[in-house]
Order: structure tokens, then C-alpha cells, then sequence
């Protein structure tokens, strides 16, 4: 249904109203979020480190999808949090029309890449559980490559049919944005637009593009649960289990807070339950993330060990030489 164009205006910016908190919290919640940003960009800049930095590492196909998801984790992250710090400091809340379209782009491409990586990674690992003798040739470095530029490839599509329906939008007088990021449900709903084919797409798309990998993992670990259970020793069970839990983690983390996000109407969008959702998927799972996968991650110590060796061994010269 087209939306009346009686006030329709040039656009010039949006206006972020960020998060809805009483003003004697605002002061609180810039320390805590510059921290939680800082240590999820350096706890994933570390693992892309360590990562990289052994050969054994990059070329298992675990850690290889875990160096991608790490990168989207950063980008994910730094695409909002900076605006949402920005906000808080200094109350410069508005945001040109590039800079609102460009922000969305790169939050639902690095969010779509999280979303495809997580798919890949269950389907390593229902081959290395299911079909652990043929392992090695169906999770080749080649197929490994494959799934990494698809996802990176279909999420960058996914959203340049959003940003080439969007940029062609009329907005109404009010072009204040209750979120502390430039996202698709507030900019449909500030719209003056017809936007009914882009909510249609939207929602189907969306739906698509979301639970077509969701359903991806939850096949695989209903053919690794049945796998599992097969197995005669207890002790067998729990290792196979343990190579799972740290992705399953991120699964629940991650499509708990994003489906009851996205896949509505944008008629029922709630500015302040939208924000506080965000903060979890923008803030805490990409800070969470690298705790969840190296924590227990004995080749993840390993790896750390041995990078700080070599790096204690490099400046060593260079201290005896004062």
C-alpha cells in the first residue's frame, strides 16, 4: 500500500536516536561498550593472527571458516559500534544518505557472511564425524575456498538488492531513526514510498537467506547426533561432541537474537527492543566469539604458544643490544 507523499522532503540525513536509556546510564555505557568493542576486535584479530600464522591451522578447514568468521565478527562490529560511541560522547547523532546506505550495506553483508560461514562450518563438521574417511577429499582446500567466496559473494548480492531498491526511496518529514545504526526495518518504515515489493522481498528473501543455513546446520547435526549415539564408549561420544559445542554456541547465540529480529514485518518493528536486540548480535557475540572457540582449544593454545615464543624470541635480540 503506497504511504501518503504529502510530506515529502529532499533528503539531506537521517538522525540516529541511539539507545533509548535514562541520561544517568549514558555516561555508564560508553566505557562498557568501548570495552566490549576493543576486546572482540583484538580477540579476533588475534585468532585471524594465530590462525595465519601456522600453516597446520590455516589449512584445516575449521580453522580456515574460523579466520573468515573472525573478519566478519570485525567488520560486523566496527560497521556500527563506532556511530553508536560517536552518539554517546559527543551527541552527533545525524548521518548523511550515503553514509546511512553504505553503514547498511556492510552490517547485513558482514551479518549475511556470519550467518552462510556458520552453515559451512556445521557441514565440516557432519563430514568430519559422518565421513571422516573421506574427510579429506570432499573438505579439500578447494572446496573450502569455494564455500568462503560464496558466502562472502552471495551476502554482498543479498544486499545490493536492498540497496538499489532503498536508494530510490522518498522519505517523509521525520527522518529520525529510533536505532543507533542505519538498518532496514527503520528506513522502510520512515519511507514515504510504495514500499510494499521491497517488505515482500524482504521477507521472503530474508526468510530465505536466514533459515535456508539455518536448516543447512540442523540437518548436519541431526545425521552427527544419530552418529554419535552409535558410538559404543562414552569417551568417544564426549570428544565428538566437544569438536561441536563451541560452534553450536555461536549458533544459538546467533539465530536466537537475529530470526526474532528480521523475520517480521516491518509494521511491528519496535524501536527499543530492535536496539537492545542489536547490541547482542553487534557488541557481545563478536566479543564473545573468540573466548568460545580457543578457551578449551588445546590446538589453539598451541598455536598461541608458539607465536608468543617466536615473538619473545625476535625482541630478545633486541633487548641484550641495550
Amino acid at each position: 500500500m503506497e504511504k501518503e507523499p504529502g510530506n515529502q522532503t529532499h533528503f539531506v540525513g537521517f538522525k540516529l536516536l541511539g539507545l533509548s536509556t535514562p541520561p544517568e546510564f549514558q555516561g555508564l555505557l560508553f566505557p562498557l561498550f568501548l570495552s566490549m568493542y576493543l576486546i572482540g576486535l583484538l580477540g579476533n584479530l588475534l585468532i585471524i593472527l594465530v590462525i595465519c600464522s601456522n600453516d597446520i591451522l590455516f589449512h584445516t578447514p575449521m580453522y580456515f571458516f574460523l579466520t573468515h568468521l573472525s573478519l566478519a565478527d570485525i567488520g560486523l562490529s566496527s560497521s556500527t559500534v563506532p556511530k553508536m560511541l560517536q552518539i554517546l560522547v559527543s551527541k552527533t547523532n545525524t548521518i548523511s544518505h550515503s553514509g546511512c546506505l553504505t553503514q547498511m550495506y556492510f552490517f547485513v553483508v558482514f551479518c549475511m557472511t556470519d550467518n552462510f560461514l556458520l552453515a559451512s562450518m556445521a557441514y565440516d563438521r557432519y563430514v568430519a564425524i559422518c565421513r571422516p574417511l573421506h574427510y579429506s577429499t570432499v573438505m579439500s582446500y578447494k572446496r573450502c575456498l569455494i564455500l568462503v567466496s560464496g558466502s562472502w559473494l552471495l551476502s554482498n548480492a543479498h544486499m545490493l538488492l536492498y540497496i538499489f531498491s532503498i536508494s530510490g526511496f522518498s522519505f517523509c518529514a521525520s527522518r529520525e531513526i529510533p536505532h543507533f545504526f542505519c538498518d532496514v526495518h527503520p528506513l522502510i518504515k520512515l519511507s514515504c514510498s510504495d514500499t510494499s515489493y521491497v517488505e515482500m522481498m524482504l521477507m521472503f528473501e530474508g526468510t530465505v537467506g536466514l533459515l535456508g543455513p539455518l536448516m543447512i546446520i540442523l540437518i548436519s547435526y541431526i545425521f552427527i547426533v544419530f552418529k554419535v549415539l552409535k558410538v559404543p564408549s562414552a569417551s568417544g561420544k564426549q570428544k565428538a561432541f566437544s569438536t561441536c559445542s563451541s560452534h553450536l554456541i555461536t549458533v544459538a547465540l546467533f539465530y536466537s537474537t537475529l530470526i526474532g529480529t528480521y523475520i517480521r514485518p516491518s509494521s511491528t518493528y519496535s524501536g527499543t527492543k530492535f536496539s537492545m536486540a542489536s547490541i547482542f548480535y553487534t557488541i557481545v557475540i563478536p566479543m564473545l566469539n573468540p573466548f568460545i572457540y580457543s578457551l578449551r582449544n588445546s590446538e589453539m593454545h598451541g598455536a598461541m604458544r608458539r607465536l608468543l615464543r617466536i615473538w619473545v624470541a625476535s625482541l630478545l635480540p633486541r633487548w641484550s643490544s641495550f
